[in-house]
């Protein structure tokens, strides 16, 4: 029977889809709708939503890119920066440990399909959200059909290369080799949540500041199971202490996403959802392509990767000094970590090369107000949600 809900949930999410993920459709906020309408009141809140930036601002961002992209870091330097990538992340937890980034409540508002079922359902009926499902699993079993589904408005169309024309001057490590490849599939059978129908996979998943929002409310779900990796162990030991992990429906493991030699501890074509977010800009910009590549092998037909990233000028790109550019929009902090800054083609261009399709490719504005020092500093970032073919 479990065999058929695994199937039949395929069709019940399907015919969800193209109600929760429109192309054109804005998210909502995490910090609410709040709309900027008056200039003189821009100080009144911390945080305005969906900025729409002058031709100036747009300008000034530009050349302060430039101005500290002037000076890049050696290629040794670079190399080092490379290979020594999770040293510098694990640092990083020994150091921070569990206080350094918030907990990303707002993130089921934004990725409502993290959940099997949406949450609302349950409410509005009263019932059991398992119960229901089973009940539209048995029926779309036994009519062997499932809901044709509808299109977005912004399926991939082809793109080159470049977004922006530049050329590429970077050197290129897409050909690094790794230490101790483990080598072959894992071929047993059982595996870590191999009970559940529904399963979710967060990349990168730090400290667990996007795993237990998630773990908490998947206590409604028990079918359901979660996935972590990082390829901090720091990280990831930091998730398996906290006192809100569960072996029973959660997994986190240890894992470089970069290192196509290493298997995961699941098989490809299972997953329901992988989350991506804020990890794809701490690779580097040669390697992306591979990972997400890597990444839609895992999902199943109609499967969703969710991602939320950096975007061009964003204030952290723009706070950079001369000295700490890897290569065009790539980055090094001072912590030895580092971070590139996309655009919306970019994001389309990498994913749907991947062989999916997006169903949401939006560029999120904010203004982020100091009121004390009445300073106001840009945040961008880049959201998109793009789902595995069915064929």
């Amino acid at each position: 029977m479990n065999m058929i809900w695994r199937n039949s949930i395929s069709c019940l999410r399907l015919g969800k889809v193209p109600h929760r993920c429109q192309s054109g459709y804005h998210p909502v906020a995490p910090l609410g709708s709040r709309i900027l309408s008056d200039p003189a009141k821009v100080f009144e809140h911390n945080m305005w939503d969906h900025m729409q930036w002058s031709k100036e601002e747009e300008e000034a961002a530009r050349k302060k890119v430039e101005e500290n992209s002037a000076v890049q870091v050696l290629l040794e330097e670079q190399v080092k920066y490379e290979n020594e990538a999770s040293k510098y992340w694990d640092t990083f937890y020994k150091i921070h440990k569990n206080k350094f980034f918030k907990d990303r409540n707002w993130l089921l508002r934004e990725f409502p399909e993290i959940l099997p079922l949406d949450q609302k359902t349950k409410e509005k009926t009263g019932e059991s959200s398992w119960d229901h499902m089973k009940t539209n699993a048995a029926n779309c079993f036994s009519r062997m059909y499932c809901p044709p589904m509808t299109e977005g408005e912004n399926h991939c169309k082809k793109s080159s290369d470049s977004s922006d024309g530049q050329s590429n001057t970077r050197p290129d490590f897409s050909n690094l080799h790794f230490e101790g490849h483990r080598k072959g599939p894992l071929k047993t059978e059982l595996f870590p949540g191999s009970n559940a129908i529904f399963r979710i996979l967060e990349v990168g998943c730090g400290a667990g500041n996007s795993v237990f929002p998630i773990l908490n409310t998947l206590k409604n779900f028990p079918e359901s199971f979660l996935y972590c990796c990082d390829f901090a162990s720091g990280a990831v030991e930091l998730v398996k202490s906290h006192s809100s992990y569960r072996a029973g429906q959660c997994s986190a493991f240890v894992h470089d996403v970069c290192d196509e030699g290493s298997p995961y501890p699941f098989p490809d074509g299972i997953l329901d959802v992988v989350l991506l977010v804020f990890v794809l800009s701490a690779i580097h910009p040669d390697r992306m392509q591979g990972v997400i590549n890597r990444l839609s092998k895992l999902l199943r037909p109609g499967g969703m990767l969710l991602f939320r990233d950096y975007g061009r000028y964003d204030k952290t790109q723009l706070r950079f000094k001369k000295g700490h550019c890897l290569s065009e929009n790539f980055y090094v902090r001072g912590d030895g970590t580092r971070a590139y800054f996309f655009t919306k083609e970019e994001i389309h261009s990498m994913f749907c090369k991947a062989g999916l399709d997006e169903k949401q490719n939006l560029v999120d504005r904010r203004l982020q107000v100091n009121r004390k020092k009445q300073v106001k500093m840009h945040r961008v970032w880049v959201q998109g949600k793009f789902q595995k073919p069915l064929h």
